[in-house]
């Protein structure tokens, strides 16, 4: 018995749904993504044109700028040389100041003066070499910084440790005749002749423990070379006025300056100055000391 084209068609098709059912799949239209994929994704699995395989991006953010390098930034300018403040043969309060503060940190060991002189010099260099500067033996605003970082402000004696202070105004005993006028104050002594200045030094006085006697007197003895009795130290130019004490030459005041004292003496440290006025000086002579 032949069997219809019909049936055997249809038992195809039946077959064919049958095995559909029982693998799960789906008939998809071609061109429609299928279940489960990603938008935007094509069938080969890579990105539609005109779009970025970088998630959150996409060709159109980028800017044909972004693309190129971007320049260096210009250099900084180079920053400006120290600026030098005091060099050799410069004189005034700022250079007995950082003679000073070089005393504070051992690279000075003689007194202020107030001149830049060549132990100055020679100071700043070791002080510069010590802290890896240049060493110019001038100050410049870094060397300068860089010893205000290490020292202290100088008080009025540190300043003055050999002399060179102003003198004090003179006492109203001191306007008339002549008179050696001796300041405490100030640490001088004016030669003066009916109230004019005839010469000023630097003096120094006793310890607390000796100290000079203050008031009117007058010179009484002058003695060229004379030698301390008491203390067997030399006494030269001296000119006594109160019992042993006397205004003279002090080989000591001039090599330490105020680091020491007299024993009640008035010590002067300039022996030039003093020569003259021994030379000028009187037996009855006002002496003035005061502060």
């Amino acid at each position: 018995m032949r069997i219809p084209v019909m049936w055997r068609t249809g038992a195809v098709a039946t077959t064919v749904v049958a095995l559909v059912a029982v693998s799960g799949c789906t008939v998809q239209t071609v061109g429609t993504p299928a279940e489960g994929t990603t938008g935007g994704q094509t069938p080969t699995g890579k990105p539609p044109a005109g779009t970025s395989s970088v998630p959150g991006s996409s060709l159109d953010d980028t800017s044909p700028d972004d693309a190129k390098p971007s320049k260096p930034k210009p250099a900084a300018p180079p920053a400006p040389a120290p600026k030098t403040l005091w060099s050799k043969g410069d004189r005034g309060r700022d250079v007995r100041e950082l003679q000073a503060r070089l005393r504070q940190v051992f690279w000075l060991f003689e007194g202020p003066t107030g001149t830049y002189d060549g132990s100055t010099v020679t100071a700043v260099k070791g002080f510069q070499g010590k802290r890896g500067l240049p060493k110019t033996g001038k100050t410049d605003t870094v060397t300068w910084q860089r010893l205000l970082n290490m020292t202290r402000e100088p008080g009025k004696w540190e300043l003055y440790a050999s002399g060179g202070q102003p003198a004090a105004t003179p006492d109203p005993r001191c306007l008339t005749g002549r008179v050696l006028c001796i300041s405490k104050t100030s640490r001088t002594l004016r030669w003066m002749i009916d109230g004019r200045t005839v010469s000023t030094m630097d003096v120094r006085f006793g310890s607390q423990y000796t100290p000079t006697r203050e008031g009117v007197f007058n010179v009484y003895f002058k003695s060229r070379h004379h030698v301390s009795t008491i203390y067997d130290s030399p006494m030269p130019y001296a000119m006594f006025f109160s019992g042993g004490q006397a205004v003279h030459y002090s080989s000591d005041f001039a090599a330490t300056g105020y680091y020491g004292a007299s024993h009640g003496c008035v010590n002067v440290r300039d022996e030039g100055k003093i020569a003259a006025l021994f030379s000028q000086v009187r037996n009855g002579d006002k002496v003035v000391v005061y502060w």
